[in-house]
């Protein structure tokens, strides 16, 4: 790997200017590493795919962990140890075979270790909650540059805070997470023209929300809303048009997972329709996530629920009329996402009821520009908001408030000060100091 693939990524929006790139291809790289930085007084961060890289990383060590991409399965346990540069979909490819799933996110290409040590919103998100609760133990090296395997039983503290609290306390190098059965699933998208060409937006998330308050707790959903722009480089069926598109996955029989989505269906005519039963490998194909690095800037609010009409005042705001595009995502939370796990974690806020994302890219505006408009979304939403959500700030990282309630903050805040008295790994508790 060279030097200039290893400062490379998915967000292309942040200047990545260390000055020094360690490519660590096993643990004992990223003790060393860790422990000279330490002695020099050089901070660390992390960098694995990009996808979350909270800003620009100027100076300092960056520890690229992009070759230590090892995935184990373990078809007996239902468990997989992977390394901190494998990708969700190295994982998926592995455990498939076996009739078992991770608790990945949208995107195959996503780094899976930073993504858990966030929370991680899985696509069966609502049936087995957060992909955090399933962790079994993590190997990480701490600021005094120790290695550690740190599970329930031995260091109970570093357990709790690294399943939630993001990389702020360390370097992980390998997780043990447990694996679902789930060899397939019923899921896919509806999409509607939401500008004059089909449904009135307000129509589709009116009609959205009403049934998410109808669904099982095996159905995990989103709904999407994008202006695209008028560009030869889009499919013929989007290029200019407003499109709302509810994504949806069940583990259920496909059968029951047609009739639950039918009042959906009802809501207007559809410019598409991919719902369908489908082996869990191409759980990727419901979002159908950007596959190609680009420059872009997101956040979100965490939200104790949201009615109709906000949700319709939000899209005017960042819809067709809106100063640049942005794409809203609104993820329906509950379920099995609001139950504590066996072994308690940092994952803030299970009353959550929905998690408002927002991302623009930044080709032809500026950050500046793209924070006037989410300010405004927020302050929309207060009377909802509880937070943010610390696995959806791309680009927003010197914001650190709300990504935790006050009670788990201050756990974290004591177990950073004990654990990296010196700030190694960089700003307050829980912002990761690397894209995942």
């Amino acid at each position: 790997m060279t030097t200039t693939t290893a400062l490379s990524g998915f967000q292309t929006g942040f200047a990545i200017r260390p000055d020094l790139v360690v490519e660590a291809a096993h643990a004992e790289d990223v003790r060393a590493a860790v422990a000279d930085a330490a002695a020099r007084g050089l901070p660390v961060r992390v960098h694995a795919t990009g996808h979350g890289l909270p800003g620009a990383i100027e100076g300092g060590v960056l520890i690229s962990t992009r070759r230590m991409d090892f995935v184990e399965i373990d078809p007996v346990r239902r468990t997989a140890r992977i390394g901190a540069g494998v990708t969700w979909g190295q994982v998926i490819e592995a455990a498939a075979p076996h009739g078992l799933a991770p608790l990945n996110g949208s995107s195959p290409s996503v780094g899976a270790v930073s993504y858990t040590l966030g929370g991680g919103l899985s696509v069966l998100a609502r049936e087995f909650g957060y992909a955090a609760d399933h962790v079994r133990s993590l190997d990480v090296v701490t600021a005094d540059g120790t290695l550690r395997h740190v599970h329930p039983d031995s260091e109970p503290d570093l357990f709790w805070a690294l399943r939630g609290g993001g990389h702020r306390l360390g370097v992980v190098t390998a997780m043990e997470i447990g694996l679902v059965g789930a060899e397939r699933l019923y899921g896919g998208s509806i999409a509607f023209y939401g500008d004059g060409a089909g449904v009135a937006a307000e129509e589709v998330i009116g009609g959205y929300l009403e049934w998410t308050r109808t669904v099982p707790d095996a159905l995990t959903s989103s709904l999407a809303a994008i202006r695209y722009p008028d560009s030869p480089q889009l499919p013929k069926p989007l290029r200019g048009h407003y499109v709302l598109s509810v994504r949806a996955a069940y583990t259920g029989s496909a059968a029951e997972g047609e009739r639950l989505v039918a009042p959906l269906r009802a809501i207007g005519p559809a410019a598409a329709d991919s719902l369908r039963e489908m082996p869990y490998a191409d759980s990727h194909t419901i979002h159908s996530d950007p596959p190609f690095p680009h420059a872009y800037y997101g956040d979100s609010v965490v939200l104790d629920g949201l009615d109709a009409d906000r949700a319709g005042r939000v899209l005017e705001l960042t819809g067709p009329k809106a100063p640049m595009m942005t794409v809203v995502q609104l993820n329906h939370l509950g379920g099995a996402l609001a139950a504590r796990p066996a072994v308690d974690n940092a994952v803030p806020y299970r009353e959550a009821g929905f998690l408002l994302r927002l991302l623009s890219p930044l080709d032809g505006t500026d950050v500046a520009s793209v924070r006037a408009l989410y300010a405004e979304v927020a302050e929309l939403l207060t009377p909802h908001a509880l937070g943010r959500s610390l696995g959806f700030s791309f680009g927003g990282g010197d914001r650190t408030e709300g990504f935790h309630d006050a009670r788990t903050q201050r756990r974290l805040a004591g177990l950073v000060s004990h654990h990296d008295p010196a700030s190694l790994f960089g700003g307050s508790y829980g912002i990761s100091p690397g894209g995942r």
